[in-house]
Parts: structure tokens; sequence; C-alpha cells
């Protein structure tokens, strides 16, 4: 079994390997190609219209393929900054969502238990489970009786 993951890795490896070579390959081909482009510019601005026509020709192209990269870039940081502020708000709600898994809470409920007994605790712990039980119970009535007081969200879409 170990072997099998070890073949799926070295498969994996060398195909990204190879995928990144031609990428590399395309990309210097890309850049040949653009310079002699570039070359090919110049040179027919340079024979019409004169080398400072020719050498701004050349500078606004450049000038406009690095603004292009440059609003590619910003968007990509954009996205990116949305994406981490979205994942700290999930990461918040989970973390307000769940307290009882905090070190602190359990490390607290722990030195309890030990001061105060487990057998004592016990019947403690029912109780404050009936408690809580009925306080989610009547939040849960009451917020169903401010909806039917104030109608429904659907039959407000239907007006």
């Amino acid at each position: 079994m170990l072997q099998r993951y070890i073949d799926d890795l070295k498969h994996s490896t060398g195909a990204s390997l190879r995928m990144t070579s031609l990428v590399m390959i395309a990309g210097f081909a890309g850049f040949i190609a653009l310079c002699f482009a570039c070359a090919a510019i110049f040179i027919a601005m340079l024979q019409h219209h004169g080398a400072i026509a020719a050498c701004l020709t050349v500078a606004g192209t450049f000038a406009v393929v690095s603004g292009i990269f440059g609003l590619v870039y910003a968007q990509r940081q954009k996205r990116a900054r949305e994406r981490a502020a979205a994942a700290a708000r999930a990461a918040a709600r989970a973390a307000a969502n769940a307290p009882l898994i905090d070190p602190m809470v359990i490390a607290t409920g722990i030195q309890i238990a030990r001061t105060v007994g487990l057998k004592k605790l016990v019947p403690l712990l029912a109780l404050v489970g009936v408690a809580v039980g009925y306080m989610a119970n009547r939040n849960a009535n009451s917020a169903e009786s401010d909806d039917n007081e104030n109608g429904s969200p659907d039959e407000a879409a239907g007006d």
C-alpha cells in the first residue's frame, strides 16, 4: 500500500516536472517572438516616421502591456484579500459557535471536576443540561412567534 503512494507521488512529480518544463519552453519562445515583433515594429516605424516616433511607439506598447499585467495583478491581490477575509470571518464564526472546545474552558472544566468531585458534579451537570434545553426551546418558540406576528419572509416577497 505504501508502495502505491510512492509510485503515485513519483508519477505526479514527473508529470509536474514535464509540464513545468513545457511551460518554460513555451514562455521562452513567446519572449523571443515578442522581441522580434518589437524589432519589426521599431524598424517599420523608423523607416516611415523616424527614430523618435519608433522609440515612443515601442515604449507605448510596453506601457500598455505592463498596465494590463498590473491590473491583472491588482485584481488577483484583491481576490486573495477577499478570500482571506472570508476565511477569517468563517473561522471567527466557527470559534464563536464552538466555545466549548476552547482549551481554557476545557482546563477550567477539568479543574472544577477535580475540586467538586465527579459524583457531586453529575447531578449538577444534569440540572444545567435541563436548564440549557429549556432556554433553547424558549428562544426557538419566541423566534417562531415573532415570525408569525411580522409575517414570514415568503409572504412579504409575494406582496
